[in-house]
């Protein structure tokens, strides 16, 4: 059946990514900031196949948006390997390579790589046939700011709040790491490869010189191997590298462990809250009186009060709908204290995990360095000594 609404979804529908915009506007703090949106276009596939070509339907999206979407999608179907978005910042890139998030290149890079992403949901047999994507893709207005809801819990846990801040944190610094990281490897791979000059020119000069030729000649061979081990020791930084990737790509799984609780202790609120509701209904119908305005209470003074037949068989079926609040309330309860429990294990033994990683990591980083300097110290003691024999 799945497989039946995935092939529907494509056939029935083009998605693009047509193209992006710089805007300026105030964020939620009221400050005036930046941003890039995207224009997504749909056409139905039946149009098109019968020449008519329409003008597509389209909505302008923030990145964020797409980032709403795919965490909603990640708690919506846990079993599903959910297809990643494009990165949010220019990272760690080479010096030929711009870091600016609004620089166009790198803006129509993340463009395609959101289309890309919309087309991989699309031909997801379950991440297709949700509601809430098709919304999104058609509807300027649709759930998300329900959604949004979903992560502004009205009781948040201030531990796992403090977590997620961590998260932030915690990717934030290794990214700019990372970023440090590769401009010194740019500039330590030219500081190296210019020392084979000095092994060139030790060389050519060794051919005019009697007397010092062959020290010069020494000298050469010395710079050159110098400067043809830069590769196995950017080969060895990258290993490092690498274990900071590694806790930086944890940091974003440390938040959706965050962004689960936040739905889970939503999903507690909303059975509560439609608990709290149906009991107030409950009384209302008992004692006849309405405390909130609404159209049952409006229809009621216009076209009379309900029968006491009604009113009993209403009675019954929220008596009903009650005791099966009070049971989803206890189970939400008990899935949020259990997954608060488990959760709150892990990210203590995570935590364990991370400082020693990262301490070992550190560690072997700063020996590696040290080792480093002394082999150019080396280096040039040797060239010291040929010079001497000349």
């Amino acid at each position: 059946m799945r497989n039946k609404e995935w092939t529907s979804l494509l056939k029935k529908m083009e998605i693009s990514v047509a193209e992006a915009e710089k805007r300026t506007g105030k964020n939620a703090v009221n400050m005036q900031e930046t941003y890039t949106v995207y224009l997504i276009e749909t056409r139905p596939v039946d149009a098109a196949s019968e020449g008519t070509n329409p003008v597509p339907d389209s909505l302008w999206r923030r990145y964020s948006e797409f980032e709403l979407l795919r965490n909603y999608l990640l708690v919506t179907y846990p079993f599903a390997v959910v297809p990643p978005l494009p990165e949010k910042r220019a990272e760690f890139v080479w010096h030929k390579l711009s870091a600016d998030n609004m620089d166009p290149d790198f803006v129509e890079r993340r463009r395609v790589g959101l289309e890309n992403f919309l087309l991989r949901v699309a031909s997801h047999p379950a991440l297709s046939s949700d509601k809430i994507f098709y919304l999104f893709l058609t509807e300027a207005d649709s759930r998300l700011k329900a959604l949004n809801a979903t992560f502004r819990v009205k009781n948040p846990d201030k531990r796992f709040v403090e977590m997620k801040h961590y998260g932030d944190e915690l990717q934030s610094v290794i990214s700019q790491l990372l970023r440090v990281r590769a401009r010194a490897a740019d500039r330590l791979y030219g500081v190296y490869k210019v020392h084979g000059n000095y092994g060139r020119v030790f060389s050519e000069w060794s051919a005019i010189e009697k007397e010092m030729g062959d020290g010069l000649q020494s000298a050469g061979h010395h710079m050159d191997a110098y400067a043809a081990s830069v590769d196995d020791i950017l080969e060895e930084e990258e290993h490092y590298a690498d274990q900071l990737k590694e806790y930086l790509f944890y940091s974003d799984a440390l938040r959706t462990v965050c962004r689960k609780h936040e739905l889970t202790q939503y999903e507690l609120e909303m059975a509560v809250q439609d608990l709290t509701s149906k009991k107030q209904q409950r009384e209302e119908l008992a004692t006849g009186t309405i405390r909130t305005f609404s159209l049952k209470g409006m229809t009621s003074k216009l076209f009379g009060q309900e029968t006491p037949e009604q009113r009993e068989a209403k009675l019954k079926m929220l008596e009903t709908q009650i005791e099966e609040g009070e049971e989803l309330v206890k189970e939400r309860n008990s899935e949020c204290d259990e997954f608060v429990k488990s959760a709150w294990v892990d990210i203590e033994r995570f935590k364990e995990q991370k400082d020693h990683d990262l301490r070992e990591s550190l560690i072997s980083y700063a020996i590696m360095q040290i080792s480093m300097c002394k082999k150019g110290i080396q280096v040039w003691n040797n060239a010291k000594e040929c010079f001497n024999k000349m």
